[in-house]
């Protein structure tokens, strides 16, 4: 049987309506943090803060989840 539409790569989470995921990641003396629908926060020297900033992203995108 012909698998059709295995060529095709899958969507990325944030456009078919699934949960934003946001990661954050080092770069150099900073941490910066990004998500799946594009958005991306400032580096920050102070690790809690840029916690905080991806945590309230989340937060404002994913409003029926905590």
């Amino acid at each position: 049987m012909d698998e059709q539409g295995a060529d095709i790569p899958e969507a990325s989470p944030g456009v078919t309506g699934d949960p934003h995921q946001v990661e954050l990641y080092e770069r150099g003396p900073f941490l910066a943090s990004r998500c799946s629908c594009g958005w991306y926060g400032p580096a920050r020297r102070s690790r809690p803060l840029a916690r905080d900033e991806a945590a309230g992203h989340s937060r404002t995108a994913n409003p029926g989840e905590r």
